[in-house]
């Protein structure tokens, strides 16, 4: 999908370009500023009939019929002066911008070409640039060339989309991978837990008062189980006693 970036900019006067008449393109400057593009166009062209070869006038003139959309009105404003030393930075990017509208691509490749050696880091040139060449290629049937330079581009995408899917089919297992580990460690935490409850539901109970009687019991056992074991102590030892003296 085409992105035609409209940067088509007014030019405000300038020093350099005193033969225009400043007081017609001022006041054109004024107007445009209000977004009164066609009264504008009227003082540009006034500006424009007292000296034809003025940047100043011609370009705002540009911008004037570009806004109301006269692509053919702005280029042809735009040509008048191309020859003139001292060009604004942006003439060349808004004369590609008036060719593009124009759907002619071989002068927007020009313009464009011309406004990144201008500026190489404009990157909205370079963008615009790029679209107007392939237009160019598909308008002159490619040439073979360019079916080929598409094709190649097709495929390009095409392995960037299939790595992408691959590369995210691969996190997707990952992700899997240790959702199910959590899963099982979750489900291990949880048995282990459960057990333990059981195990604890299991154990009866005792209140303080039950664990003393069971305390004393055992005490008593044992005392119980002492006392026999001193009593069949002495009984052993009377009776041997019996024995010596007989």
């Amino acid at each position: 999908m085409r992105k035609i970036l409209v940067i088509f900019l007014i030019l405000c006067s300038l020093p350099a370009f005193a033969q225009a008449d400043k007081h017609d393109v001022r006041a054109g400057n004024r107007k445009f500023g209000r977004g009164h593009f066609k009264e504008s166009e009227i003082d540009y062209r006034k500006a424009v009939l007292k000296d034809s070869t003025s940047v100043t006038a011609n370009y705002d003139l540009a911008s004037a019929l570009y806004r109301q959309e006269d692509w053919a009105g702005a280029a042809k404003a735009l040509e008048r002066v191309k020859e003139q030393p001292g060009l604004p930075a942006r003439y060349h990017y808004n004369a590609g911008d008036a060719a593009l509208q124009q759907q002619d691509y071989q002068a927007a490749v020009e313009a464009f070409r011309q406004a990144l050696l201008q500026d190489p880091g404009d990157l909205d040139a370079k963008e615009n640039y790029i679209y107007a060449k392939k237009m160019l290629q598909n308008q002159q049937g490619g040439g073979g060339g360019g079916d080929n330079q598409q094709n190649q581009d097709q495929n390009q995408d095409q392995n960037q989309d299939q790595n992408q899917d691959n590369q995210d089919q691969q996190q997707n297992q990952d992700q899997n991978q240790n959702n199910d580990q959590n899963q099982d460690q979750d489900q291990q935490q949880d048995q282990n837990n459960q057990d333990k409850q059981q195990q604890q539901q299991q154990e009866p109970q005792i209140s303080p008062q039950q664990a003393q009687q069971m305390l004393r019991a055992i005490q008593a056992k044992e005392k119980e189980t002492q006392d026999k074991v001193n009593k069949e102590k002495a009984a052993l030892l009377k009776s041997r006693q019996k024995e010596k003296n007989w």
